[in-house]
């Protein structure tokens, strides 16, 4: 059986497909080396997901997670499986080539996530050759939701809004400046608190003001980002949260710069599976001379 995982910095999303048919799925708290101790990884493995597997049945892990760019954040994920499961193959690999997988199957592609927080890439039909570096929400992660909420709360404590959205914005939350403030600056996963702000915008997109703010979030993402990229040549292909729940401001900044987009998923676990069973479908085809 193959155990898959598509992580980001809020949720990790799991499927054990026990055959070409049946699949099984549970779900988990994100897991991001760049926030995360490889102790607090194996910990959080064994209290969240160790119970729900038999593990023994389980012959190879392929995780695609955020923060999941370089060797040493990819060995930190490794180490903690192999302490927790000890599978017999283990796959950790940047979500974002989980999303070109996902999106573009072995076919190029320009690829992007836009979820807690943002990413982007071209992809070659087997793995990512060009990347801007997403940096993260305090000096990147355009178009995340972790940047709208960012300018959201920065609007907001500099009365940046009309007085009737900021009212409204408070009244939402109950949650005070120094309790804002210190969510953002003294307490774990500030990304997540954030994006977790930015649902007020999509409550209120009808408010032309904050309708702007996320279009101009959406326009410096593809500015900084995708421009960087052959888009004229390619469709712009996108998973998360935020660019599926916010799709049609996409579209809308999208066809301003006259760039093209593709699919749009919220998220790329279905992709994934239909992928790798094709996969395996095709392995035991080969290995049984059908």
């Amino acid at each position: 059986m193959i155990l898959i995982a598509d992580s980001g910095s809020t949720k990790t999303y799991w499927s054990l497909l026990k055959n070409t048919s049946e699949t099984l799925h549970y779900k988990t708290s994100g897991i991001n080396p760049f926030f995360q101790t490889e102790l607090q990884i194996e910990s959080q493995l064994r209290k969240q997901l160790l119970q729900q597997l038999h593990v023994e049945e389980i012959d190879a892990i392929y995780f695609f997670g955020a923060g999941c760019a370089t060797e040493k954040q990819k060995l930190m994920i490794t180490n903690a499986f192999e302490k927790v499961f000890r599978f017999r193959q283990i796959l950790v690999e940047s979500d974002l080539l989980g999303a070109a997988k996902a999106l573009c199957g072995d076919q190029p592609g320009i690829v992007c996530i836009l979820g807690t927080g943002s990413n982007s890439g071209f992809f070659d039909g087997t793995s990512i050759v060009k990347q801007v570096s997403p940096l993260g929400f305090i000096i990147g992660d355009e178009g995340s939701g972790a940047a709208l909420g960012k300018k959201l709360v920065a609007d907001c404590l500099k009365n940046q809004l009309s007085p009737t959205i900021q009212e409204r914005f408070f009244n939402r939350f109950q949650l005070t400046q120094a309790e804002i403030v210190e969510n953002i600056y003294t307490k774990p996963f500030p990304s997540r608190f954030l994006a977790s702000l930015s649902i007020f915008l999509h409550e209120n997109l009808d408010e032309p003001e904050l309708y702007q703010l996320v279009y101009d979030s959406f326009a410096e993402f593809f500015k900084r980002n995708v421009f960087q990229y052959d888009y004229k040549d390619y469709k712009v292909e996108i998973v998360g949260s935020i660019g599926y729940y916010y799709q049609h401001v996409l579209r809308h900044v999208a066809s301003d710069l006259s760039i093209e987009l593709g699919a749009i998923l919220q998220a790329p676990m279905d992709k994934l599976i239909t992928y790798y069973q094709a996969k395996h479908a095709l392995l035991e085809t080969s290995r049984y001379g059908i």
